[in-house]
């Protein structure tokens, strides 16, 4: 079905680089980097998929049942995304908040041409009816570089959804549920946008790459529309019959002092809010991830182990579990979606609460971005440090959020979101 090529790369950053800028011309665009963060489920440097041959494209009614047929039918590699209202079809949820950005509920999309950068080779996999143009693709590849990407001045001007009283507000709100019991924890989420406003998607993406440099940094293209993400969170991974999560919970500022940064790292992890929360989510993800397992095999292998980013220290637990054969892999998304880090436990009741107290739609964000292989492996993340971009409506937006719990100050949960924004705010205001 496809044919193959390995090339060895002389320097795969540059590379990476210009396969990037190649990517530009194509409607559909899936670009995973993991910016050498080679941990133990690594599997890739970097995946660059492009040129639909087939794609789904749908809302979220059946949203489940109908990737499961597209990923049977065509036992191939295939990428795209999940947004958070697939929600609704799981459970009898609404998403009713404004959306400025308008991404169908779920995409994706069987690439003609595939690129995967592991040391220094890139292995490439064209389908067989474009595979006469992989010899001429390298070489314009290889020709492309940043001076033809174009540089965006447009002052953008950032607007808050919703404002610091009415954050408190609300934040006191889910105080008030979680001290009458409805929840134990919930994430919740503000919207910053810009209204009438250009950027170059590209430029900016690699502007916030580089500040951030996480392990699921994405670029993300369908037609008029991108996620550029700096996502430091894997979702869920299935290799074999192992199923892997590793969820985020708990944040910390860096400090160019290294002794500071080491004694805040070091007060991260003893931290007891920061821990109780990882933990609630842990056993989200456990109950989760045993609808699909076999029994007695959901272990936790690491908890609340703090990983130090560019941009912050983060609290992240690693959730596996054992599946057998007769599984659907689309089965383990459907059992364990939306994420436990990006709702709250008990997770139903946090959805409600959270529908009716933020302001925007979520759509891609708190969604995820990944791809299946052909034997049905996959590896999803967290869209989280995020901008999204819809060229046509001029609409940028950025959402951060926190975890409420019991245990939650609303400033420090409003100082929270300000220092995960830091990076999207700088690099669209330059």
């Amino acid at each position: 079905m496809r044919t193959t090529l390995k090339h060895s790369l002389k320097h795969s950053e540059n590379f990476k680089q210009q396969l990037l800028v190649w990517a530009q011309q194509f409607d559909d665009v899936v670009w995973i980097d993991s910016n050498d963060h080679s941990g133990k489920y690594s599997n890739f440097d970097a995946v660059l998929a492009v040129d639909a041959f087939t794609s789904i494209k749908t809302d979220y009614i059946d949203a489940f049942e109908r990737l499961n047929e597209y990923q049977q039918s065509t036992k191939d590699w295939i990428f795209g995304y999940l947004t958070y209202d697939l929600k609704n079809t799981t459970e009898d949820l609404k998403s009713q908040n404004f959306d400025g950005l308008a991404f169908p509920d779920l995409y994706f999309f069987q690439p003609k041409k595939l690129f995967l950068v592991k040391g220094d080779e890139v292995e490439i996999q064209y389908l067989k009816m474009v595979d006469d143009e992989i010899e001429s693709d390298l070489v314009k590849i290889q020709e492309s570089n940043n001076l033809t990407v174009q540089k965006s001045n447009d002052l953008i001007k950032i607007k808050l959804r919703i404002h610091k009283d009415d954050y408190f507000d609300k934040v006191n709100k889910m105080l008030a549920h979680i001290q009458r019991g409805d929840i134990y924890e919930a994430n919740f989420c503000q919207e910053f946008y810009a209204e009438d406003s250009q950027i170059n998607p590209l430029e900016t993406f690699n502007k916030l790459n580089a500040i951030s440099k996480p392990p699921f940094a994405t670029f993300l293209k369908l037609e008029d529309k991108y996620l550029l993400s700096a996502s430091p969170e894997r979702y869920i991974k299935k290799e074999g019959n192992k199923v892997i999560s590793q969820p985020i919970k708990g944040t910390a500022k860096r400090s160019e002092d290294k002794n500071e940064d080491n004694k805040l790292k070091e007060a991260l992890s003893k931290d007891e809010k920061e821990r109780s929360e990882n933990i609630m989510i842990v056993d989200l993800v456990r109950n989760d991830l045993s609808h699909t397992a076999e029994k007695g095999s959901v272990k936790v292998e690491e908890l609340c182990k703090v990983y130090t980013f560019l941009q912050v220290h983060q609290m992240i637990s690693t959730i596996t579990s054992r599946v057998s054969e007769n599984i659907k892999p689309i089965d383990i998304l459907k059992t364990t979606y939306p994420m436990g880090s990006m709702t709250g436990a008990p997770k139903i009741s946090a959805m409600k609460i959270i529908e009716e107290l933020e302001e925007t739609k979520r759509g891609l964000y708190s969604g995820s971005v990944g791809y299946f292989t052909p034997d049905g492996d996959f590896d999803f993340n967290v869209i989280i440090r995020s901008i999204l971009y819809n060229e046509t409506k001029k609409y940028v937006s950025y959402s951060v959020g926190s975890a409420i719990t019991a245990k939650s100050d609303p400033l420090k949960e409003y100082e929270e979101c300000l220092i995960k924004a830091k990076a999207m705010r700088e690099v669209l205001e330059n």
